[in-house]
C-alpha cells in the first residue's frame, strides 16, 4: 500500500496519504474538509480583551459587526495577516454575553470556528461570554434547565416555539411554583434572552443566593413572521392572540405553576415592553408583577401605534386604569430605561399617564442605551422583587 498510512477513529478508518502522522500529537493533525492554519476565535484574555479571527485568504475586506460590542459601532476593520487569517481585538470589554458576526466582502457570516449562538427572528448570531460578573456568570451553584418547547397555536394554526426554564430541582420534587413571563424585543427571537440575556444563569444565581425565588420562566417568540420597523398596524396583535389562547393555557396545563394573580409576573423589553403592557393592563386582574424595559406605550413617544384614528391607548383601557380595586392587587409596577436610549422618552411619558391614573410606579433610569448591557440588568434587580 505504499506510504499510505490511517487513522482510526471510532470503527472508521480514514486513509492519509503521503503523511506521517506521530503519536500523541492529535491535535497538531491538519483539520479534514481543508488545510490552512488554524484558527482560533474568538480568544477572550484574562483582562476582557477578545481577538476575533477568521480565515479567509481569497476576501477583499473584512469586517466585525457586533452593536453592543463597546468601540465598535457600525463596524471594525480587521487586517489579513502572511496566511490570510483576519483578525481584530475588541476592549478590554466589560463582563457579559456579546452577539458579533463577520462581514465578508459584503456577505455577512457567522465565526465558523465558534459553536456558541444566538438567535434573533430572522438572522443568528456568534456569541462570546466575557466573565466577570458575579450575577451572569457561570457559576457553580445549583443549575435549572432550560428547555424549547414545541406547541401548536390554534390561534395561528402552525406549529411554534418558545423556551421554559424550570429552577432547580423541578424535575425532582413536586409542588406549584410561581410564573414569570419574559417576553424579548423586536428582531429578537424566543432563544435570545437564555443566550444573550443569560437569563437562565441570572435566575439560578439570584436563587443559590436567596436573592429570588424559585420560579418557572416563560419565554415565547414574540414575532409572528418578518418583521420590519414602520409596518402596517394590525387591529389585532396576533402575538397577544397567540399568548392568551395558546401560550399561557400550555403553561397552565403543562407545568406545576399557580394559577392565580399573586403568582404571575410579566416583564418584557423594547417591543416586549409594549406586549406587556398590551397583555398585563387589560388583564390587570391576572397579573400581580409588571416590568417594562426600555419601552412604553409607543403611541406616546411617537413610535407608532393608534396614530390619529380611533380612540387612543388611555381611553381604550380607561376602565382598568382607574379600577382602584385591581390597583390594590398590583404589587409591583417597575419601570427602566438607559439615559441614552431612543425610547426615553417614550418611557418617561408611559410612566407619567400611569401615574395620572393614580399607580404607584417604580421608574429608574441608567446610564447606556437600548442594549442587552442594560436589559440583563435590569432583569438582575427585577426577579428579586417578585412573589416575595
Amino acid at each position: 500500500m505504499g506510504n499510505r498510512r490511517f487513522i482510526v477513529i471510532g470503527l472508521a478508518v480514514i486513509p492519509v496519504i503521503g503523511m506521517l502522522l506521530p503519536v500523541g500529537r492529535a491535535a497538531e493533525r491538519p483539520r479534514f474538509g481543508g488545510g490552512g492554519p488554524r484558527v482560533t476565535s474568538p480568544e477572550v484574555a484574562a483582562d476582557g480583551r477578545v481577538t476575533f479571527r477568521i480565515l479567509a485568504p481569497k476576501a477583499q475586506e473584512v469586517r466585525l459587526s457586533g452593536s453592543d460590542i463597546p468601540g465598535i459601532g457600525q463596524g471594525a476593520t480587521m487586517t489579513k495577516d502572511a496566511n490570510g487569517v483576519w483578525e481584530v481585538a475588541a476592549g478590554p470589554l466589560p463582563g457579559g454575553a456579546y452577539r458579533y458576526n463577520f462581514n465578508v466582502d459584503g456577505v455577512s457570516v457567522i465565526d465558523p470556528r465558534n459553536p456558541s449562538t444566538s438567535e434573533s427572528n430572522m438572522n443568528v448570531w456568534s456569541l462570546v461570554y466575557v466573565p466577570g460578573v458575579d450575577f451572569m456568570d457561570t457559576r457553580d451553584v445549583p443549575h435549572g434547565a432550560v428547555a424549547e418547547v414545541t406547541y401548536y397555536s390554534k390561534s395561528l394554526e402552525r406549529f411554534r416555539r418558545m423556551h421554559v426554564y424550570t429552577p432547580p430541582g423541578y424535575e425532582m420534587g413536586g409542588g406549584k411554583y410561581p410564573v414569570f413571563y419574559l417576553l424579548h424585543g423586536a428582531s429578537d427571537s424566543d432563544d435570545s434572552w437564555t443566550t444573550v440575556g443569560r437569563a437562565g444563569f441570572i435566575l439560578d444565581n439570584l436563587i443559590a443566593a436567596g436573592k429570588a425565588r424559585p420560579m418557572v420562566v416563560v419565554m415565547p417568540a414574540g414575532h409572528t413572521g418578518p418583521f420590519s420597523f414602520g409596518g402596517p398596524r394590525q387591529t389585532v396583535d396576533p402575538f397577544i392572540e397567540d399568548f392568551q389562547k395558546d401560550i399561557r393555557p400550555y403553561i397552565e396545563k403543562n407545568y406545576r405553576v399557580h394559577t392565580d394573580r399573586a403568582h404571575r409576573a410579566m416583564a418584557g423589553l423594547s417591543m416586549g415592553g409594549g406586549h406587556t403592557i398590551n397583555i398585563a393592563i387589560p388583564h390587570l386582574e391576572d397579573y400581580a408583577y409588571i416590568g417594562v424595559f426600555s419601552s412604553g406605550i409607543f403611541s406616546l413617544g411617537g413610535r407608532g401605534g393608534q396614530g390619529d384614528s380611533g380612540p387612543s391607548w388611555e381611553e381604550q383601557n380607561k376602565a382598568k386604569l382607574d379600577d382602584a380595586a385591581l390597583k390594590k392587587g398590583l404589587k409591583l409596577l417597575w419601570f427602566a430605561t438607559g439615559k441614552e436610549d431612543f425610547l426615553v422618552g417614550t418611557s418617561r411619558a408611559t410612566v407619567e399617564l400611569f401615574k395620572k391614573h393614580g399607580f404607584d410606579v417604580v421608574y429608574k433610569e441608567t446610564e447606556g442605551a437600548h442594549t442587552w448591557t442594560n436589559w440583563r440588568d435590569y432583569l438582575s434587580e427585577f426577579a428579586p422583587q417578585l412573589f416575595q
